[in-house]
């Protein structure tokens, strides 16, 4: 049993995390009332029928269901229309897919949140020698860095008031960097002020991690896309694949476009059997992110009570993302505390963690993730590139019981091994 596992201390202080815990679970639940409130509405308001989940394969012309679950997502995240396929692999695969439809040879498009996800950097063309990057195709590539946790909004309103870029993008989670994720309230802010001087550029959100954590989302916030893979939070731990564009209806048309051909868009695209583990998962993704973010609270409540640096959040804070962060200070530590995540996994709880490349990263790697489905960091997992300061990247925690037994074991396993 995990439990035997545990060292005592260490479950002692668990178990007053609880109490303390209380009032940040009460306004989490509160949170998730609301984002359910939304989300169950949707399905009622639109009509969704057991039919609607029939397997469409071939062209996957007149799929009912998959229009229906597109006006759902859009409701959801408050936006005119959205794309959701299973076409559509991960995060970076929607992101690479919204630029590549709407940045064209010349064009300028600008990051607002300094440097983006290691990822990205590659598909933009920050590095590596790719013939499919952005910049390869003629796409140039600017950023302006944040003032710490904020935008640095009087140079952002300066420089687009040229009126010359096309695109702004805005990184809402923190990624692999330092700084906070970044609230609806700071995105509708900076939004309102480029609007008063820029009426034409596409404003789009990297929405990863982010959804159903807030009451509002950032189509809610004037945002003209938002992108986002079905692997995390939307997906509620049930989608197996898939992602998402949501946005302005026009935007939406030139994604879909780009991702079947002009003049097909959103109009074919089978569903391979999944609509109703879509539906299943979007109806279950307010309670998943609950209790991903519940998890995150408890082990950011457990880090900071046993002396751990730089804790992010802090385990009352407010939070925006299901990420949660630690310096965990020596690679021996950093690989101690996956290992004891992977341990504790439903799946694959017998491989151990270690540093490694990955396909898309700078630096080695160590990635705790026993998932269901591979990559669903709406699940436990954790990861982090190995370097200085050795800072660990946790999300996920389909249940808090689940969530925490991880944790837990994690921790034992740390301070067992020094």
């Amino acid at each position: 049993m995990i439990r035997d596992e545990i060292d005592k201390e260490i479950w002692e202080l668990s178990v007053q995390a609880e109490e303390d815990l209380k009032p940040v679970y009460e306004e989490l639940d509160r949170i998730c009332l609301v984002n359910s409130d939304k989300v169950l509405s949707a399905f009622i308001d639109n009509k969704v029928s057991y039919t609607d989940f029939a397997d469409i394969n071939g062209y996957g012309n007149y799929d009912p269901g998959r229009d229906k679950l597109e006006k759902i997502f859009s409701s959801v995240l408050g936006t005119e229309d959205a794309l959701v396929r299973p076409q559509i692999m991960s995060g970076t695969n929607a992101l690479y897919l919204a630029f590549s439809a709407l940045l064209k040879y010349g064009d300028t498009m600008i990051s607002l949140t300094g440097t983006p996800y290691d990822s990205l950097q590659e598909m933009i063309g920050l590095y590596g020698d790719s013939s499919q990057s952005l910049k390869a195709n003629g796409v140039k590539y600017e950023q302006i860095d944040l003032l710490g946790d904020e935008f640095d909004t009087e140079k952002i309103v300066e420089r687009l008031k040229k009126k010359d870029v096309k695109l702004a993008e805005i990184q809402r989670s923190r990624g692999y960097s330092h700084r906070k994720s970044l609230t609806v309230a700071q995105i509708e802010e900076l939004i309102k002020k480029i609007r008063e001087v820029n009426e034409e550029v596409i404003i789009m959100v990297d929405n990863c991690y982010g959804e159903l954590a807030e009451e509002r989302e950032a189509g809610d916030a004037g945002a003209d896309v938002v992108v986002g893979s079905l692997m995390k939070n939307l997906g509620g731990g049930v989608a197996s694949t898939g992602g998402y564009a949501a946005g302005r209806k026009k935007y939406i048309d030139m994604i879909a476009d780009r991702l079947t051909a002009p003049g097909i868009g959103k109009e074919q695209g089978a569903n391979f059997n999944l609509n109703n583990s879509f539906f299943k998962g979007l109806f279950m993704a307010p309670s998943a992110v609950n209790s991903a973010l519940k998890t995150a609270a408890f082990a950011a409540y457990m880090l900071e009570k046993l002396g751990y640096k730089n804790v992010s959040p802090r385990y009352d804070e407010k939070r925006t993302d299901i990420i949660q962060t630690v310096e965990l200070g020596s690679e021996e530590a950093l690989v101690a505390f996956t290992q004891g995540i992977q341990e504790s996994s439903p799946v694959d709880s017998f491989v151990r963690v270690l540093p490694a490349p990955m396909p898309g990263y700078p630096f080695d790697e160590v990635m705790a993730a026993g998932s269901f489905t591979q990559g669903s960091t709406i699940e436990l997992s954790a990861d982090a590139p190995v370097i200085p300061p050795y800072t660990l990247y946790m999300q996920g925690g389909l249940t808090l019981p689940y969530g925490k037994l991880g944790i837990l074991k994690a921790l034992s396993k740390l301070k067992k091994n020094g």
